[in-house]
């Protein structure tokens, strides 16, 4: 976890590119990306140089060129470890007009951080900026991987909280939550068709991390890891910078992150590829039939984003693959044509698993719209017997604008380190919801449909015409209220006519 002082560096960083002038957080984060990727390549020039001494060889790989340029400098000049003892004068020139030209120099290494390094740009608007920056970056031990990982992932938190592009930016407890819930296997392909920041991938690669810890040292299993297990697309240039850093800083070596418009491009050559898709795309509303991928049409004729990524996630997904994705709640009981025939997919054709229903204030404060989580699995041949249903009602923060943490970091999240109390649930459900999951094929079965969690027959829900929100199979509990029987009250009645009959009485006596 990072610490409060790490963090209070950052924070110093931040509201000082702030100060100078560069107020988008994107921009922040990318100048902060372009930064690290020109430190990991002195490192691996670096770890050549250490490998070509020992073994008393020249290099094999030279990262930077040997000898001067045409106008006599040298190159060794670009590397980090020389121009970060540099005054800042001199180190913001060598950085903007040799470093930054050099990068997009690269690519020879085929990796996908060098490709996405080519429209790199240098917008640090002075020197002392560039050198307190410079300072800090240098200053942290990017041995670690978990520490660069939480550097760069407090970085990417500051997206959403400066108020700006947090749609990019899926809240970490909730792409936890559906890792967890999906269980990714060291010999997955995983997928996200609208990548991001890659939050989705990093997280499933830190899963495999931890709960296979022998994966890496086998070089099979090693090579899948770092070269085709992760798959990510986007079609924004920044994003893809970004989200290809934030994997390489959580220790993935060369990922597949690439450009690509997943609803507009013929998918055909990647059908049925992955094991596993976990996604939150963005749902923009309409296309038009002309920018469409005809693929997708052939899937469901509409012109809906949110119904069309789905289309897509079932045409990537290889027969036994499964889903983890989030839709609005539309999806779940939309009356158009094109929403009954995609739901009546998922169901009869394929493996509906689950709907999970997140609150109302999950993605706040960027979207008030309200979602659910949909777990599928590709089968092509049916395979529906129950579907589990989940209400969140609490997620560990406020639901308010201001998402603050409504238990310590130890309590939050689907795994906490610290098992909550019970009347703690109320607060974060997400470990329960994680817990019932898991017993979705046994003790699930029992529950009552008052409860915060059930399973519905298909048959329940076909008959319901494959509506697959929560609220159209949860039974609610009324108070009991005891009603005395009509012969009851009627001889209460008479009593009263009595009494009243009576002070009548007592009151014209004493009149006189």
């Amino acid at each position: 976890m990072i610490t409060g002082e790490l963090k209070s560096k950052i924070d110093r960083v931040w509201d000082a590119f702030w100060s100078g002038g560069i107020s988008n957080p994107l921009e922040v984060i990318e100048q902060i990306t372009y930064l690290l990727f020109i430190k990991r390549l002195d490192d691996l020039h670096t770890r050549e140089e250490n490998k070509a001494n020992r073994l008393g060889k020249p290099m094999d790989r030279r990262t930077f060129p040997e000898g001067r340029d045409e106008q006599g400098r040298k190159y060794d000049d670009l590397r980090w470890s020389n121009f970060k003892s540099a005054a800042p004068a001199e180190m913001f020139e060598i950085v903007g007009e040799r470093v930054f030209p050099f990068l997009r120099t690269l690519g020879g290494d085929g990796s996908t951080y060098s490709h996405h390094m080519k429209d790199a740009r240098f917008t640090i608007p002075n020197p002392a900026l560039l050198s307190r920056v410079v300072d800090m970056l240098d200053d942290i031990d990017m041995d670690q991987r978990d520490t660069k990982g939480d550097l760069y992932e407090y970085m990417l938190s500051k997206i959403a909280t400066a108020g700006h592009n947090g749609q990019f930016r899926t809240p970490r407890h909730i792409i936890q939550l559906m890792v967890e819930m999906t269980a990714p296997m060291p010999s997955d392909e995983i997928c996200d068709p609208a990548c991001g920041t890659a939050g989705f991938l990093v997280q499933a690669g830190e899963y495999v991390r931890r709960t296979h810890p022998d994966t890496l040292f086998d070089a099979g299993q090693r090579k899948h890891f770092h070269e085709s297990m992760f798959h990510g697309f986007d079609f924004d240039g920044t994003m893809l910078r970004i989200g290809s850093m934030n994997m390489l800083l959580h220790g993935v070596e060369n990922p597949d992150i690439r450009y690509r418009d997943s609803l507009a491009e013929n998918v055909s050559n990647e059908s049925e590829k992955y094991s596993l898709i976990l996604a939150n795309p963005p749902f923009a509303g309409s296309l038009d039939y002309e920018s469409t991928s005809k693929d997708l049409q052939r899937v469901v004729k509409t012109k809906k984003t949110e119904l069309l990524f789905l289309a897509l996630f079932l045409r990537l997904l290889k027969p036994g693959g499964r889903a983890a994705v989030i839709v609005p709640d539309g999806v779940l009981f939309g009356a158009t044509k094109a929403h009954k025939e995609l739901r009546r997919m998922l169901v009869e054709d394929q493996k509906l698993d689950a709907v999970v229903r997140l609150p109302g204030g999950a993605f706040r404060p960027y979207a008030g719209v309200s979602t659910a989580i949909l777990l599928f699995t590709k089968t092509n041949s049916g395979g529906t017997d129950n579907v589990w249903f989940y209400e969140v009602t609490a997620d560990g923060w406020s639901l308010d604008d201001k998402r603050s943490p409504l238990l310590p970091p130890e309590k939050l999240g689907p795994v906490p380190d610290v098992a909550l109390a019970e009347d703690e649930h109320a607060k974060n459900n997400l470990p329960d919801a994680l817990a019932r999951w898991l017993q979705r094929d046994s003790d699930e079965l029992q529950r009552a449909r008052t409860e915060q969690s059930f399973c519905v027959p298909k048959a329940d829900i076909v008959e319901q015409g494959y509506d697959l929100s929560l609220n159209c199979y949860k039974e609610v509990v009324h108070e009991q209220v005891e009603h005395r029987s009509p012969l009851a009250i009627l001889a209460n009645l008479e009593r009263l006519e009595s009494e009243i009959q009576q002070r009548m009485a007592d009151l014209k006596a004493m009149l006189g």
